[in-house]
């Protein structure tokens, strides 16, 4: 089977002559190779040739990847047929998105884990704006691309992840409560009757434990502030057995460092921030002295080391979740950028005692990974490029895009979008007017 995606491969990865030909049909074989692994959880054989040519349509340089210019890209001769032949495969296919991520899982991990231990679970959402009410899921809401509330669809995932390469391994569109309450949408959207209201971080601590039973690699879960501030999931996530490194907001309470809570005494009363002993995250990191800071580098960015200053302290923290027997001391990690008038970045952390704060400032930033692979998978196999409407179609295209940048990153001295940066095909979208990420202070 003919695959033109070989011909897309950067300049800078093709060899001169023989040598170039032979890694390029090696490209292909392995490609083949990795389609042909997947089609043996997709059921009929009538859907292969579909799921073949929309993930060869992913990886094709196309300035928008929805089905009508991927049909007539992958079948120039026969561009309507293709076109209802891919609709229909993605929106209408009865096989399982979950299998066919568990087969991604299972092809594209080892190759990640050749290049070091799972390190940690990241859990994150992303958006997609969009237009009108009729998209499963649409609603007015914070959306991460735009850096605002407007209107989009939320996708919670939960992504594994090392200092080589990320992949997700489970995803689930957010249903607003308006959807749920709303049965004509639903019916219309396709969306299971099983589905009720769940929030985001509910959502992501049922992929956690999902992924606990399926037995996954375990790192420690990284989230950001949109999540860390939910007490009930950073407590579920150590009833677990996992440790957190999670974003908090300025605003947390937490018992002033070298205090603690009374023995038996449960969660803070109402009207207790006035205590001497409560303080604010923001007052804590305040009160350090200047030797409590430090500057931490943690990797290479794309002119120089990244670095900042960093303190760390151990707190007990204080919300109305505690009960007496929980009042486990963590980490506080606070960010104060030299060039800031105040501290800009808070989390929180269960990591082990003794950890060094470069170790743990590592681990915080390790977070980066997911917001570049999130932009990559849209920019390079259209991830948030679906015009569908239905609960299927979105869940189903979500899950070939993975499927595609898996093939893409165990390709990664190859094609982009792991590559050298000179190989990636677009520029990184600029910020939006106005934009600002969630959990920073100005949020607050």
């Amino acid at each position: 089977m003919a695959t033109p995606v070989v011909a897309e491969i950067p300049s800078s990865a093709e060899g001169a002559g023989t040598m170039g030909r032979r890694a390029a049909a090696t490209c292909e074989e392995r490609l083949e190779s990795y389609i042909d692994g997947l089609a043996s959880v997709i059921g009929h054989a009538d859907r292969v040739k579909p799921l073949h040519d929309y993930c060869v349509g992913l990886m094709l340089p196309l300035e928008r990847k929805s089905v009508e210019p991927m049909a007539a890209k992958t079948a120039p001769a026969r561009t309507s047929a293709k076109h209802q032949s891919l609709l229909h495969f993605v929106g209408k296919g009865q096989w399982s998105h979950e299998k066919v991520l568990a087969k991604v899982r299972e092809l594209v991990l080892p190759g990640i884990e050749r290049h070091g231990a799972i390190r940690a679970w990241i859990i994150d959402d992303t958006g997609f704006p969009k237009q009108g009410r009729h998209s499963v899921g649409v609603a007015r809401q914070y959306c991460g691309q735009l850096g605002k509330q407007d209107n989009c669809q939320t996708v919670v995932s939960l992504s594994l992840a090392n200092d080589h390469a990320s992949l997700p391994v489970a995803h689930r569109l957010y249903l607003p409560q308006e959807w749920i309450d709303d049965a004509a949408r639903r019916a219309k959207a396709g969306v299971p009757e099983d589905i009720g209201f769940k929030t985001k971080p509910q959502i992501a601590l049922d992929q956690i434990r999902w992924a606990c039973e399926a037995g996954l690699p375990r790192g420690v879960v990284l989230m950001d502030a949109g999540y860390g501030v939910d007490a009930t999931l950073r407590m579920a996530v150590s009833d677990l057995g996992l440790t957190y490194v999670a974003g908090v907001l300025p605003n947390t309470l937490a018992w002033k460092p070298g205090t603690r809570p009374e023995p038996g005494e449960g969660a803070p009363k109402k009207g207790r921030r006035g205590d001497s002993d409560i303080l604010s995250l923001k007052q804590i990191a305040l009160g350090l002295p200047v030797r409590a800071w430090r500057t931490v580098k943690w990797r290479e960015g794309t002119c120089d080391v990244l670095s900042s200053r960093f303190a760390r302290v151990r707190v007990h923290v204080a919300h109305r979740h505690l009960t007496a027997d929980r009042h486990a001391e963590e980490w506080l990690l606070v960010e104060w950028p030299g060039d800031e008038p105040e501290p800009s970045k808070y989390w929180l952390s269960t990591c082990a005692k003794d950890i060094a704060i470069d170790q743990l400032v590592d681990l915080a930033k390790l977070r980066w990974r997911i917001e570049r692979d999130y932009q990559e998978l849209k920019q390079e196999v259209g991830l948030g490029h679906y015009e569908g409407r239905g609960w299927r179609g979105l869940h189903h295209h979500i899950t070939l895009s993975i499927a595609a940048y898996g093939f893409l990153i165990s390709e990664r001295e190859a094609i982009p979008p792991s590559a050298p940066r000179q190989t990636v095909l677009r520029p990184p979208p600029a910020l939006p007017q106005g934009w600002r990420p969630r959990g920073s202070p100005a949020q607050a």
